[in-house]
């Protein structure tokens, strides 16, 4: 079975849904803001090792988690969502091509808190330049604790990555209570934005005459 060694979380990988920032009537209000779900089937959890993407013009990455507690016993919600990675740079220079389609592996090493019993995971997307209309993340992959990575080289489906590979059910429908989760989560992002963007600001998207501009939220 070696060739299960590298086998993903069977997992849904929602579309990204674009922020809207500023006013609509002013160049400030293109999305530079993504939020991609990705959520386990029903009472799964995974212990993660790395996560494993190929970058689309997304210049800075934060990763939040949400965690099932062991003493949930899957019946009770999950734990609140929580950072488990802050601004990660994918792209030295947001304005120029450099690991714009790059890919990356993510180790739990690398992470700000437990990554263990993972039962959903919001990626944060950012891209501070108006050069790229569009950004995402691709082939995303869930790499489980107990199933070892290789010391050398890199799995057969990294180096050579099909079609078929490509993230699924991207259309999704999202009950209610996903809907305001999400909701939630839009705000979150808005102060996240706020608190730890200001590299971003330095560039002039955000900037407006010194201050953050954020009269409008919603989906495009």
């Amino acid at each position: 079975m070696g060739t299960m060694a590298h086998e993903p979380a069977p997992c849904t990988i929602k579309s990204p849904v674009m922020l809207q920032v500023g006013d609509v009537r002013t160049e400030l209000s293109r999305p530079g803001v993504a939020v991609m779900d990705v959520v386990l089937p029903h009472s799964q959890t995974v212990d993660l090792q790395e996560i494993v993407f190929k970058n689309y013009y997304t210049a800075f990455l934060t990763l939040r988690v949400l965690r099932r507690s062991p003493a949930d016993h899957g019946n009770e919600s999950p734990s609140k969502w929580v950072t488990c990675l802050r601004n990660y740079c994918l792209m030295p220079n947001p304005h120029t091509e450099e690991g714009s389609q790059n890919y990356y592996s993510l180790c739990r090493h690398q992470m700000l808190c437990d990554v263990d019993r993972v039962v959903a995971m919001r990626l944060i997307l950012r891209q501070p330049s108006p050069v790229w209309v569009h950004f995402s993340i691709e082939e995303l992959r869930l790499i489980p604790r107990d199933q070892k990575s290789p010391q050398k080289g890199l799995p057969a489906w990294l180096s050579h990555p099909s079609p078929q590979e490509r993230p699924r059910s991207l259309h999704d429908r999202l009950p209610d209570a996903d809907k305001v989760s999400s909701e939630v989560q839009q705000m979150w992002v808005l102060t996240e934005m706020l608190q730890a963007s200001q590299p971003a600001a330095r560039i002039g998207r955000f900037d407006v005459d010194g201050s953050y501009e954020l009269n409008l939220l919603s989906y495009t």
